[in-house]
């Protein structure tokens, strides 16, 4: 599933991405540095959750395995930088696998064939995944989240307000401030097309409040000199806001 990044799907498939993401990064919570770093996990079909679970499994620094019959689907997941790596064999999945692993390196890897196959022949060769499909349940999808876009030159102006999110989230050390930050800074590297044209966080009115102040600063002082629309929406409040220059 790639979408138009200006569709409300794209919006619903970067906040399934974010509610798996989260669930895989609490998982890691017990880490000075919460992360998948040096874990595998095994995403299975390479279907529309598998999507999901594989884009989620790079934002959060895993080494992720995965399985399509579909060789034109593969061969899309590859241009999209959903996968690193397309082969024919787990063999050769776990080689890459194994070097990526030891260096704490996200990787993403898809073996074409049948997904149940890949299962099989994981589960006989004595593959241990850290991290295995069913694990990855999304969390509450209640939880407020932030979107934010611009006008016009979305690749010129859209990293500075990730600039701005960076910013408000401070130099906290603490799990939530940590994933947060790396969600900012890596989703949309690994959401491709999807994030081009939008970003989505989940965040507390406090946050949002923090983040429009500063927009609204940025925009004033002419730094991002075109509209920023910010919609908070959750808790009960669905905030929607047009900066204007």
């Amino acid at each position: 599933m790639f979408l138009d990044p200006t569709s409300s799907a794209a919006l619903g498939f970067i906040l399934r991405v974010e509610r798996i993401y989260a669930t895989l990064i609490e998982s890691a919570s017990s880490t000075a540095d919460p992360n998948l770093g040096g874990k595998l996990l095994f995403a299975g079909d390479l279907d529309d959750y598998g999507l999901a679970l594989a884009v989620a499994g790079n934002i959060a620094g895993a080494a992720t395995l995965a399985a399509t019959a579909d060789l034109a689907a593969g061969k899309q997941a590859l241009r999209e930088g959903v996968v690193d790596f397309l082969v024919t064999s787990l063999d050769e999945a776990l080689r890459i696998l194994k070097n990526e692993i030891r260096k704490r390196e996200t990787v993403a890897v898809c073996v074409v064939i049948s997904p149940a196959v890949l299962e099989l022949e994981s589960h006989d060769r004595g593959v241990q995944p850290d991290v295995v499909r069913s694990e990855a349940a999304p969390r509450n999808e209640e939880t407020p989240f932030l979107t934010w876009r611009v006008a016009s030159a979305s690749a010129r102006w859209l990293p500075k307000l990730d600039a701005i999110a960076l910013q408000c989230l401070g130099l906290a050390r603490d799990p939530l401030a940590d994933s947060a930050r790396r969600w900012v800074r890596l989703a949309p590297r690994y959401l491709g097309r999807q994030a081009q044209s939008i970003r989505l966080m989940r965040c507390t009115p406090e946050f949002h409040a923090a983040f429009v102040e500063q927009v609204r600063s940025a925009v004033k002082n002419a730094e991002i000199p075109v509209e920023v629309q910010v919609r908070f929406k959750g808790s009960g409040i669905d905030d929607n806001q047009a900066i204007s220059p």
